[in-house]
């Protein structure tokens, strides 16, 4: 007892009929521990750390009558190993780790009369289990004879039972049971499902089990873009299925799934979009599983065109702009992976601001078509990320239902991989020729406002040469711009006609008989 034992001992004397050695540290019962041992009728191992019995851990041992293992680690057991112990009458296992019996568990324990198997983690049990023992055999051979059968003792309670088809003849074996097999404890509770939990298995009724069958009451919806949709699918099935939503092949994540049974064998699923709008329209698909198989329903969302998704970038009123409802936008932030925008309302859109809706247009600057975003009352913060290197993109922001209006988009160009630094001096300098004035952002990302257009992209490839600037950037005056406050890589001359390179600078790219737009700084964009 309490012994710093961590194996068997290999010195036992061979007529040793009782062996008992509890709270020591065993780990394990190796191939062949008792072999010298043939004697042996009583072996007592309980409270050990014991979490490994070899399929020959019994062998040599014919007349071995008593088996204890109570309070160890055991989560299987080698059932056919009790091949080499036809005489056991004993078997305690309580207080173990066992999650599972296969069917043929018993069917080497002939002699067996007391088996406690309670306090474990069996959940399902086959009544076949129990049908292929020969104990239990005997007794149905023997019903209404005379001849008398030794009782078996069974022992079965305090076990974590899931009562649901797959139980089903089990509880019914449990409900049939009698002499010459008597439960320890008859009262068997249910843990699980929890419209069962607690409930003893005479009290329930246990149907045949089911694979999945998925419904929808409508399997096609059309609603309005900005209004919050809940999908919903029906799942009969027994034991209880796994639900889950899938949307062009990625499954959906689970905060906007709720899952509740509305009966015993029928659940209810519904999936939330909120303030949907046209990227959200498809196939939204609805699936279940069991054991038995799987099943699925589709539903086809179509979301109501918004009212700008077809906008052109010249931004064309489809609805009146009020006087009032005009939007300020600025960049509040700027990361190496994108942009925070911040905007407010002027005069009658800020008047209530607790129930006005945006609409924000997302896209490459020359997309015909736009992501759009509807944000809810009061949020006027939205990051624009996951962009491309080296691309223009436009982002306007609209109170609902208007039309943005100039002032209310942000143009801006993201860099080339920081990697490439020929490629991203470049990058700057046709940002300066495009832009009336640029914003430097981390990164490789740049800004510049919506009034920028790209004509010297298409016209001056080339036509720009590096050179220094002389003193005729005095020109520009005291006032602080962002070109003068570019890094040197960026200190190119601009583009002028061909020849002409000597003297006085020309203005960039300008059209004939187009003036220049007056000189701006970064602080414009806020």
């Amino acid at each position: 007892m309490s012994a710093l034992l961590r194996q068997i001992p290999a010195n036992i004397p061979q007529d040793m009929r009782k062996i008992r050695i509890e709270n020591s540290h065993l780990t394990e019962l190796p191939r062949g521990s008792f072999e010298n041992i043939s004697a042996l009728e009583y072996l007592w191992l309980n409270f050990n750390n014991i979490t490994v019995m070899h399929i020959k851990s019994l062998e040599y041992l014919p007349a071995l009558k008593e088996l204890r293992l109570q309070g160890n680690k055991l989560s299987s057991v080698p059932w056919t190993a009790f091949q080499d112990t036809p005489a056991l009458k004993i078997l305690d296992l309580k207080h173990n780790r066992l999650d599972v019996l296969p069917e043929h568990a018993l069917r080497y324990l002939p002699n067996l009369t007391y088996l406690d198997l309670s306090s474990n983690q069996l959940t399902v049990i086959s009544r076949d289990v129990f049908y292929s023992w020969p104990v239990y055999q005997r007794s149905q051979r023997a019903e209404g004879q005379i001849e008398a059968i030794s009782n078996a003792v069974l022992a079965l309670h305090d076990n974590p039972w899931i009562c649901d088809c797959r139980l089903r003849g089990f509880v019914q074996f449990i409900k049939s049971v009698g002499p010459p097999i008597i439960l320890m404890n008859s009262y068997l509770t249910c843990s699980s499902p929890k419209f069962r939990a607690g409930k003893f298995f005479h009290e329930v009724e246990l149907n045949s089990c089911m694979k999945p069958l998925t419904s929808a009451l409508d399997t096609n919806l059309t609603v309005p873009v900005g209004l919050n949709v809940t999908l919903t699918c029906f799942v009969q099935a027994s034991p209880s299925p796994a639900v889950w939503w899938t949307y062009a092949l990625k499954l959906l994540r689970a905060f906007n799934v709720s899952t509740e049974h509305i009966s015993e064998e029928t659940v209810r699923s519904e999936l939330l979009i909120p303030a949907a709008r046209p990227a959200d329209a498809g196939n939204y698909t609805c699936t279940a599983a069991n054991f038995l198989g799987n099943t699925s329903v589709a539903i086809t969302l179509r979301v109501g065109a918004p009212w700008a998704s077809t906008t052109p970038p010249g931004w064309a009123p489809i609805a009146p702009a009020e006087p009032g409802a005009h939007v300020e936008v600025r960049i509040a932030k700027q990361t190496v992976y994108g942009i925070t925008l911040e905007w407010f309302a002027a005069a009658a859109a800020a008047a209530e601001p607790g129930e006005t809706w945006y609409t924000l247009l997302v896209g490459r600057y020359d997309a015909a078509q736009k992501d759009a975003i509807y944000i809810g009352p009061g949020v006027n913060t939205y990051s624009v990320t996951d962009l491309l290197p080296a691309t223009k993109y436009e982002v306007c922001v609209a109170v609902r239902n208007q039309a943005p209006r100039k002032g209310q988009c942000v143009v801006f160009v993201t860099g080339s991989d920081v990697s490439q630094l020929e490629q991203r001096e470049k990058l700057i300098h046709i940002i300066v020729i495009v832009c009336a004035m640029v914003l430097a952002v981390p990164a490789g990302m740049y800004a510049c406002t919506a009034e920028a257009r790209p004509g010297c992209l298409a016209r001056c490839p080339g036509a720009c040469p590096r050179r220094r600037r002389g003193g005729q950037a005095q020109a520009a005056g005291s006032k602080e711009s962002t070109l003068d406050s570019l890094p040197a890589g960026s200190e190119d001359g601009l583009c002028h006609p061909e020849g002409g390179r000597g003297g006085r600078r020309p203005p960039a790219c300008e059209e004939p008989g187009k003036t220049r737009p007056p000189h701006r700084n970064s602080a414009d964009l806020y």
